[in-house]
């Protein structure tokens, strides 16, 4: 197996090109094109994804430790397929709508600027997990623990307090009436 420590990768177009398969360690991938390609287990560890494009790539038992995905596009991801073992990452400003983390134990993950429509967070645990400035609209929350989660600043979100465990999440006034949809009530801010 390979072992690449690190190195920076920078506007490869990997779906050109074969991707080197092994273990990626304190790697850089800068504006670099995965699209559609197979990094199935293969393990990033402390590896930096800025401006990629990963949309649709295939991740079984693929490992990601302590990575950062920055200002990348990452549609239609499924990471429920990802070995679990140390499974830890965060989002800044990345395009995750239609990405599904079914099942995942993902605690404490920041999800930052980002938009998520239409991803799938069924009977994953977001214990301690931020959402700043996400656009949740259509995202699936279903037999969820989102407690200490923190939406505050996120907009578009429908969370059912009775099928999700909320306890000590966060929630922003303005954005309250998403834990109502449910009830189909009007609510109005106006007075």
């Amino acid at each position: 197996m390979n072992y690449i420590v690190d190195k920076t990768f920078e506007r490869v177009k990997f779906n050109e090109i074969p991707f080197e398969q092994g273990e990626y360690e304190n790697c850089i991938f800068r504006q670099c094109d995965f699209t559609n390609i197979n990094l199935s287990e293969i393990k990033f560890t402390e590896v930096e994804f800025i401006g990629c494009n990963l949309s649709m790539v295939k991740l079984e038992r693929t490992a990601f430790r302590d990575v950062i995905f920055k200002e990348s596009k990452m549609l239609g991801l499924h990471f429920e397929n990802c070995n679990e073992f140390g499974l830890a990452f965060s989002f800044e400003d990345c395009q995750l709508s239609h990405s599904s983390f079914y099942r995942t134990k993902i605690k404490k993950t920041n999800f930052k600027n980002s938009n998520l429509k239409d991803a799938d967070f069924t009977e994953c645990d977001l214990t301690g997990s931020v959402f700043q400035n996400c656009d949740l609209a259509g995202v699936t929350f279903e037999n969820t623990i989102l407690e200490k989660a923190d939406f505050r600043t996120s907009l578009n979100y429908s969370i059912d307090p009775e099928n999700n465990r909320i306890r000590k999440a966060k929630f922003s006034i303005l954005e309250i009436s998403g834990l109502l949809d449910k009830y189909d009530i009007e609510i109005d801010s106006s007075i």
